[in-house]
């Protein structure tokens, strides 16, 4: 058993202007009040699968393949901070993304239908686009946080979706890429 999920990756760009937002909230914050997401795990996920056999890798990429090859690239834009479930109680904070969210929303309801056929339940919550900065360790400590951060207005290209395995140590996660599945005319 292998811990995989799907997602997009991030330009070094956008992921620079990640870890300067998480600065610059961090700096408000008493340390460790929130656990920063080191810059090597950001990402935009699609959908977390789990623990997942490895015999399911063959399928698990040929469904990603064909998925991307009905999707021609897209942009899409940082916008805004947040927190999961809400900024009163905050246990997550992220960033939120725009541009072409409508073709990320169709294409991330077509890869739920293909992993809920390869036997995968249903997720249960709606899909909500956005990058995890961090995950909040003490509430309490987070209630004084100015959110208006200001991000810097930059577009990147969507071109194509990775599979990620995902293990789990003491240092923290360490990310694989296990399949890159590249949308249609994405060189």
């Amino acid at each position: 058993m292998i811990r995989l999920f799907i997602a997009i990756d991030l330009p070094e760009m956008v992921k620079d202007e990640l870890l300067r937002a998480a600065a610059q909230m961090g700096q408000q914050l008493p340390n460790r009040a929130v656990r920063w997401v080191k810059p090597e795990q950001m990402h935009l996920t699609l959908r977390f699968l789990g623990d997942t056999a490895v015999s399911q890798l063959p399928d698990l990429q040929n469904q990603l393949t064909q998925l991307t090859s009905q999707y021609t690239p897209f942009r899409l834009h940082l916008n805004g901070v947040g927190a999961f479930p809400n900024r009163k109680r905050p246990r997550v904070v992220w960033v939120g993304l725009g541009g072409d969210v409508a073709q990320l929303q169709t294409m991330q309801v077509a890869l739920e239908d293909r992993v809920v056929a390869l036997g995968w339940s249903r997720e249960k919550r709606p899909f909500s686009p956005h990058v995890t900065l961090g995950r909040v360790k003490d509430a309490k400590k987070v209630q004084a946080l100015d959110w208006g951060v200001d991000l810097a207005k930059m577009d990147f290209v969507v071109t194509a979706v990775q599979l990620v395995q995902s293990e789990l140590r003491p240092s923290g996660a360490v990310y694989t890429v296990r399949h890159l599945a590249k949308l249609a005319g994405a060189d």
